[in-house]
């Protein structure tokens, strides 16, 4: 796991895993604050707990959700999503990821990134694909610091704080 800059302390080191149920508030949280604050989602309203448990609902051990963890405290989060609910694209899933504002640039998105493509590779999936939203570059590079390729963009297809906005197509496929 990757541990950040060489001057940050190793407690800040983030440990990966499997998301739980009591974890909903810290991934609520993170996934709010994505909401009002930046572009990484589309959507624009805060969601609430019950949101965010159907959300829960809807992923399982073929879509896990993946926390990041330091000082035991839920800083980022991760998921596998179903790309689309037609059989033909069952090895196909969606990538996301979200860190919470404070612990950006520490390495949790790449440790998170990482987790979430060994997951896919452990559970037998052929491709996997992110959606970025123009203008965030860090996750642009992330992305393809870990393999994903630009296959396509989508212009102006979303609307967020008053601007359209493209989405590049990226794409892993695992071998």
């Amino acid at each position: 796991m990757e541990r950040g800059s060489a001057g940050q302390r190793a407690m800040d080191a983030p440990h990966i895993r499997i998301a739980v149920l009591e974890d909903i508030d810290g991934i609520t949280a993170i996934y709010n604050e994505a909401i009002l604050t930046t572009t990484a989602t589309f959507d624009t309203e805060p969601k609430t707990r019950a949101d965010r448990m159907r959300w829960f609902g809807e992923h399982g051990e073929r879509h896990p959700i993946l926390v990041a963890e330091v000082d035991g405290r839920v800083v980022g989060w991760s998921a596998i999503s179903r790309w689309s609910d037609r059989q033909a694209y069952d090895e196909t899933g969606e990538t996301s990821f979200y860190v919470q504002e404070g612990y950006r640039g520490r390495g949790i998105g790449r440790a998170l990134k990482l987790a979430t493509i060994a997951e896919a590779r452990r559970l037998g999936f052929h491709t996997l694909i992110a959606r970025v939203a123009e203008g965030s570059e860090e996750s642009l590079h992330l992305n393809e610091s870990c393999g994903f390729v630009r296959v396509g963009t989508m212009k102006e297809v979303g609307k967020k704080f008053g601007r359209r906005l493209d989405v590049h197509i990226l794409q892993l496929i695992l071998t």
